[in-house]
């Protein structure tokens, strides 16, 4: 534009100012035509014919121009392109056609149907409870932080979609101000969006069940609730949980427990014993942690005495006795079948082993069935052993059942009676034969009989009588008149003592020339007892 043509314009302009003005100061009813109506409320400081041109250009319609150069908020968004103004749908509009003047002081320049209102046109979408506030909860002066804003009586300006611009820090600026990162907009707590993934604290285990206050605890800072979520010690298990060992097993946790239980204990067979009271050996490494620690793992378990854990299978009668103390007195860790409760300890007893007792296991002696018994089982031979012979064997011989008047301790077939207290002395032969020889018949059925009463002493009570009585003198037959006790050669026998002494060559003839087998029967036997002795009946 050139320099003439721009005072031209301007002094154009200043002929139709002073036309206006000249109509507006010749009377109160040419003023009244002038002017549409009375400005809005919020205009009112705009009133008056010399204020016209701050909305108005002479000879021309009213300009967006003009509008934003008053309203400078609503022009920076515009100009950034954001907020309702610059949507779609408003994008492009003359001012005036939704926010028109001189419509009186009462007037609302703006004003719409918040029920219909599309708050997505303002870039920031109500979501969930949001969407069920009203205008004016969010809209405040408090929340707006722009000073010049501020001072607008009424505006839907100043606002931002921070989260903190309307809700207070909980966290108290320990955390991100993105609040949207953990929360959504249906709630605060919980944090449906924080995953504790991306945290450097990883929920494994029985972790991922805890509810956050069980280590996040709630507190109070600067007058307000808190709840610590930074800042927390993590490096080891302790710094949460109490070390029960009392840094016994030092502080890496994770050596033994896992996160799933504190109970289950991985590499368990790796878990050194020995640092704690109680060292496990033999048999006790084959147990499992359960069996002992029947509650939890970490809970004190009495271990002074082996009956803290195992039932007293002698039932204390040993204790009662002073023989011990406990069971280690006699057992070992390596297994309860095998004690250590020497010979020379049970010497000192009031019954001595000796003989076959000293390879005869406890059990034989001590155990009943199912029972132990170590108290008053007595020390006699039958309080242990069936005593066979009684009814049998006057207990003359043996007083007070005492086996040992006959048997040994070494072996029951070892006897040392003597057998002239009875009314047959043993000789020769009969001294190595055993007592079943002459006092037991085995039956047929492989049961026996015993027999040591009422004895007769003769020889054919025992023994067969090969001559069929022959030698029988008024009923009864003296085998000792030929035989001895040594064997069972006629030593005794002399010929000349028969009817029939032998003489000359009959001396030297065999026994059998002239005593034959005879057979009567099925019997038979040699005939010593001949009834002639005629030469013609043996020449």
């Amino acid at each position: 534009m050139t320099q003439s043509i721009f005072f031209m314009k301007i002094k154009q302009n200043s002929i139709l100012l002073a036309l206006l003005l000249l109509i507006a100061l010749s009377s109160n009813k040419g003023f009244a035509q002038l002017s549409p109506g009375d400005l809005a409320k919020a205009h009112e400081h705009l009133e008056g014919l010399s204020n016209c041109t701050n909305c108005h250009v002479l000879g021309n319609k009213i300009t967006n121009d003009k509008c934003l150069k008053c309203h400078k908020p609503l022009k920076n968004q515009i100009d950034k392109n954001k907020g309702y103004h610059a949507s779609k749908d408003i994008k492009g509009k003359d001012c005036i056609s939704c926010h028109s003047d001189h419509h009186g002081k009462k007037f609302e320049m703006i004003r719409f149907n918040k029920n219909d209102f599309n708050h997505l046109l303002t870039g920031y979408k109500l979501e969930n409870s949001h969407n069920k506030l009203d205008c004016s909860d969010c809209h405040k002066k408090e929340f707006i932080n722009d000073s010049q804003i501020k001072k607008k009586k009424n505006t839907f300006l100043g606002l931002n979609t921070k989260c903190l611009t309307c809700h207070t820090d909980y966290h108290q600026e320990t955390l991100s101000k993105d609040c949207i990162k953990c929360h959504d907009y249906k709630k605060f707590a919980p944090a449906s969006k924080f995953d504790h993934e991306n945290a450097k604290f990883q929920l494994i285990g029985k972790h991922k069940e805890l509810d956050c206050i069980e280590c996040h605890e709630l507190s109070s800072k600067n007058g307000e609730d808190f709840q610590q979520f930074t800042g927390i010690a993590f490096k080891s298990c302790t710094s949460c949980h109490e070390d029960i060992h009392e840094d016994k097993f030092g502080q890496n946790c994770t050596k033994c427990h896992n996160e799933q239980s504190f109970h289950s204990i991985k590499k368990m067979k790796e878990f050194n014993h020995d640092r704690t009271d109680f060292k496990l050996i033999d048999k006790h490494e084959l147990v499992e942690c359960k069996d002992c620690h029947k509650t939890k793992l970490t809970d004190p378990v009495k271990h002074n005495n082996c009956t803290d854990c195992h039932d007293d299978y002698h039932k204390g009668q040993l204790k009662q006795q002073n023989v011990i103390q406990d069971c280690d007195n006699c057992h070992s860790t390596k297994g309860f079948t095998e004690s250590s409760y020497t010979i020379e300890r049970h010497d000192k007893t009031e019954f001595p082993l000796k003989g076959a007792h000293l390879a005869t296991p406890c059990f034989v002696c001590h155990k009943d069935k199912d029972e132990w018994a170590f108290k008053s089982i007595g020390i006699n031979c039958s309080d242990c052993h069936e005593n066979i012979h009684e009814n049998f064997i006057d207990k003359k011989y043996y007083p007070e059942e005492n086996c040992e008047n006959c048997h040994t301790v070494n072996i029951w077939s070892e006897i040392n009676f003597d057998h002239s207290l009875t009314n047959y002395e043993l000789k020769g032969k009969h001294k190595k034969q055993t007592c079943r020889s002459c006092h037991f018949e085995t039956k047929s059925d492989n049961t026996f009989t015993q027999k040591f009463q009422g004895i007769k002493s003769n020889c054919l009570e025992c023994h067969e009588d090969e001559h069929q009585k022959q030698f029988e003198i008024e009923g009864k037959t003296d085998c000792l008149q030929c035989h001895t006790n040594n064997n069972w050669k006629a030593e005794k026998f002399n010929h000349k003592n028969t009817l029939f002494p032998l003489d000359g060559q009959h001396k030297d003839v065999a026994c059998s020339s002239c005593h034959k087998e005879k057979q009567i029967g099925t019997v038979t036997f040699v005939e010593y007892k001949l009834k002639e002795y005629r030469c013609e009946n043996c020449h």
